[in-house]
C-alpha cells in the first residue's frame, strides 16, 4: 500500500534527509521517497498515522 502525506516545513536537501531517514527508521515502512518541491513523502507499508505523525514531528517538521 503507498502512502503520500503532505509535510511542512522542509526547505532544503538536509530537510529531505532527515525525512527519509526518519521514515525509514519506523518498522513496517519501505520505498521511502521525498518530493521537496511538492512538500510530500511517499512510502509504502501498513502503519498507524500517528506513529508517522510523531516521527515527522520529533525531527521539527509538521504532518499537514
Amino acid at each position: 500500500m503507498i502512502t503520500t502525506i503532505k509535510i511542512k516545513g522542509m526547505s532544503c536537501q538536509h530537510c529531505v534527509g532527515s525525512t527519509k531517514k526518519a521514515l525509514e527508521a519506523i518498522p513496517g515502512i519501505s520505498n521511502v521517497q521525498i518530493n521537496l518541491e511538492k512538500g510530500e513523502a511517499t512510502f509504502d507499508g501498513k502503519v498507524d498515522s500517528q506513529t508517522v505523525n510523531e516521527a515527522i514531528t520529533k525531527i521539527g517538521f509538521e504532518v499537514i
